[in-house]
């Protein structure tokens, strides 16, 4: 394709999650409530691993890290899509669109790869509570970090030089709230044979190891935690790992469902909803499964309140 041809299309359109007048007032109301839920939610978790020396271990080292992905691939969709429902002009720069994928993507990926992390670090806190902090230090513990976000940039940076570098010389109007990839591949008239390739077997890859190193460290755990002779502490090693897998489960099932679903049951309209659940609604979902189920945090805004008052 002659590069020529590509080179007017200076912005994109999005289409939003609806243009029935009537649905923009509760979509909007209900979409800010859940926004402002995720950013006090995981702003407020930050903030109190941050405050409370008794979180300072490598759990809440990763929970905290885990809040900041939520908060970063969030913000960097939620706010302009709240904007689009009432905007008029609801258009987005060039670079601007592939920034925002770049963002989002980032902190996506290193999501997945991060709740591997924080399921290794369950397997060495179970299997062998008496070295745990030896094995998970402190230097151990930013390296694998600082792994999680370079493995997230590496992957980004992949997806979006190839699908920014495509043709776009026909309509530049997404149907979609935010710039993702299968959108974006409908508008191009490039071959985008070699992106779908690529997203395929580097999020296949992405997927594969990630969900097979949990099953392994929880195939580990379940041994470690048959060995230990009393009900009691049965129940306490599982308990500690139940909000983790429940995270794991929601946020990998929507990325399974949304990118390696048959193209023959592909819908943008399905698209957007399922979007808006892994962007908008996990997010929200994640700070108020650890804190509800979780003694230590629990324990931690109470001492906070009990400051205030005092």
């Amino acid at each position: 394709m002659d590069r020529e041809n590509c080179s007017s299309l200076t912005e994109f359109i999005f289409i939003g999650i609806t243009n029935n007048p009537e649905r923009k007032g509760p979509l909007f109301a209900v979409f800010l409530l859940v926004y402002l839920i995720n950013l006090m939610g995981n702003l407020g978790m930050i903030i109190l691993i941050r405050l409370d020396s008794q979180l300072h271990t490598p759990m809440y080292f990763f929970l905290s890290h885990l809040s900041f992905c939520d908060l970063c691939y969030s913000t960097a969709i939620g706010p302009k899509m709240l904007i689009d429902i009432f905007g008029k002009n609801k258009s987005i720069p060039f670079l601007g669109c592939a920034l925002q994928f770049f963002i989002s993507c980032t902190f996506a990926d290193a999501e997945c790869v991060l709740l591997v992390v924080m399921a290794f670090d369950r397997y060495k806190a179970i299997s062998n509570p008496l070295l745990y902090t030896v094995h998970m230090s402190n230097r151990v513990c930013a390296l694998l970090v600082a792994g999680v976000y370079m493995v997230g940039m590496g992957d980004a940076l992949i997806h979006t030089t190839l699908a920014f570098h495509l043709c776009f010389c026909g309509s530049n109007e997404i149907n979609h709230f935010f710039c993702d990839l299968p959108p974006l591949y409908l508008l191009s008239c490039s071959d985008i044979q070699v992106n779908q390739l690529v997203l395929f077997t580097v999020y296949g890859f992405m997927e594969l190891s990630t969900i097979s190193g949990v099953l392994v460290s929880y195939f580990y755990i379940i041994l470690s935690v048959l060995k230990i002779h009393t009900a009691e502490g049965r129940f306490k090693a599982f308990s500690t790992c139940a909000s983790h897998l429940t995270a794991v489960a929601i946020f990998q099932g929507t990325l399974l469902f949304t990118y390696f679903r048959p193209s023959s049951s592909y819908s943008l309209d399905q698209d957007k909803m399922t979007s808006l659940f892994y962007t908008l609604m996990i997010p929200m979902l994640n700070p108020l499964i650890y804190s509800l189920r979780n003694k230590d945090v629990k324990q931690a805004l109470e001492k906070i309140k009990n400051k205030r008052r005092f």
